[in-house]
């Protein structure tokens, strides 16, 4: 019988309601640079460092005026810190450019930025500016697969199927509350099937009896 992603969505959003992203940020910048530090990294380490970080780089011409080396030590605990330097400072030079120093709320602007995919764009939108947004990170990847709602490994395919099972004004809150559930319950080894609040629509065949 085919997922009832409706019924998927009732049931995350009443195991997470008002679900939140775990990393912390008071402004769209802050929560783009943290998005791009949190590849490969736990929002927990991430939150630790931009405690400090964002105080000492408050606006994107700040960040574009970062000496490179200063920047990936200061980022080092993140891991991939070279890279992530890179991008920092090539997105918030961009953003000084052609965006007046102010993150852009479209998607096409965003994922114009160097070091921006659709996730990070997505995330953005959805949480920094309160559009639709649906983010697909690997957590939201692995429980739509698990739960039959979408059959690819592609971010991209998944995230449309996905907008296309929700109304926009769901894809916000559904994203972060599958990002959650990833991270809690339908983790990628050893997932608490016993207690997921989803465990009678998934069709999973990897899923532990009850």
């Amino acid at each position: 019988m085919p997922i009832n992603c409706h019924e998927v969505a009732s049931r995350l959003l009443a195991q997470y309601p008002e679900p939140k992203l775990a990393l912390n940020y008071s402004n769209a910048l802050e929560l783009l640079v943290a998005v791009i530090l949190s590849a490969q990294c736990t929002d927990a380490r991430v939150n630790e460092l931009t405690r400090h970080l964002f105080k000492k780089y408050r606006t994107a011409a700040d960040f574009a005026a970062a000496d490179p080396a200063a920047l990936e030590e200061d980022i080092r605990p993140t891991g991939f810190y070279h890279n992530k330097a890179k991008a920092v400072i090539g997105c918030c030079r961009k953003l000084e450019e052609q965006f007046g120093g102010n993150v852009p709320d479209t998607l096409e602007a965003l994922v114009s930025l160097p070091g921006v995919g659709r996730k990070t764009a997505n995330m953005v939108l959805g949480n920094a500016f309160g559009k639709p947004g649906m983010a697909v990170d690997t957590h939201v990847l692995r429980v739509a697969n698990r739960l039959g709602l979408a059959a690819s490994d592609n971010p991209e395919e998944v995230e449309r199927r996905l907008m296309e099972l929700l109304q926009p004004a769901q894809w916000t809150a559904f994203s972060n509350a599958m990002i959650l559930h990833g991270r809690q319950v339908c983790t990628a080894k050893n997932p608490k099937c016993s207690g997921c609040a989803l465990y009678s629509e998934c069709g999973w065949p990897g899923k532990t009896a009850k």
